[in-house]
């Protein structure tokens, strides 16, 4: 028999690959209009299965997709019975696994543009905001938190509208030590927070930037806010604490643009 101490000695050195997340209802399904859409136009995306409710649905795909799979002709409540409860397909529905996620320092090479963390943001609605938001601004990518974020499939697509396959993703063990690789790579990283004393405005400064953003009821973490090299807030004048953090977000990133 093989002792426990012989195993570990067998076992030092090797890497093990990074186990595959739960499954998870739909995360083999997008579904509306523009986030299939932009799944197909996507060459890295694979497309086995397109199911559309009617003729003229099939009739508005686009001819010249990445890769188009044979259109199939079904009905809303067919469609409906492959995806969780509540999803609105628009009458059209692909079934694609989830985007790979793509390496921190690639992303981040050369040190130039906006780059979004989020800080265990969990919910897909948000995420997906956020996401759609990044494309609109020209974000060069988003970075998460391996084990705190949904995966970028389902309603977070559908809420993203098309983004998740125009914004590239990176998910990484530990946010600090990402923060720690995108300072050496020249990144000036700019967490939000609303009791910082600088605004978001006289934070910003150079060519590269990386705005951090906290979950919505926690707001960053401690060691994830040391590791930023400035905290700014968003004035609000209003009488009202907060802002919710898609809307953060998007505030942000407008913001951050207009300053480069």
């Amino acid at each position: 028999m093989t002792s426990s101490r012989q195993r570990n000695e067998r076992n030092r050195g090797r890497k093990w690959a990074r186990p595959a997340p739960p499954a998870e209802a739909g995360t083999e399904w997008l579904w509306g209009w523009h986030a299939v859409l932009a799944a197909l136009q996507n060459p890295v995306r694979p497309a086995p299965r397109l199911l559309l409710a009617t003729a003229e649905r099939a009739r508005q795909i686009p001819a010249g997709g990445a890769h188009t799979p044979p259109l199939e002709i079904s009905d809303n409540a067919a469609i409906a019975r492959y995806l969780p409860q509540g999803a609105v397909h628009q009458g059209v529905a692909l079934k694609t696994p989830p985007l790979e996620a793509v390496d921190l320092e690639e992303m981040a090479s050369p040190a130039k543009g906006l780059i979004v963390m989020l800080d265990q943001v969990t919910d897909p609605q948000n995420v997906g905001a956020i996401l759609r938001s990044a494309a609109v601004f020209g974000a060069r990518g988003l970075i998460v938190q391996d084990r705190h974020a949904p995966l970028l499939t389902g309603a977070l697509a559908k809420a993203a509208a098309g983004a998740v396959d125009r914004v590239p993703h990176a998910r990484v063990v530990n946010l600090s030590r990402a923060l720690e690789t995108l300072s050496e790579l020249g990144w000036r990283t700019v967490g939000l927070d609303t009791a910082a004393e600088l605004t978001l405005e006289q934070a910003l400064d150079g060519p590269a930037t990386v705005i951090v953003l906290g979950s919505e009821g926690e707001g960053l973490r401690r060691l994830v806010a040391e590791h930023c090299d400035v905290l700014a807030k968003i004035p609000m004048p209003g009488d009202f604490e907060s802002l919710n953090v898609s809307a953060a977000a998007a505030i942000a990133l407008y913001e951050a643009s207009r300053v480069r």
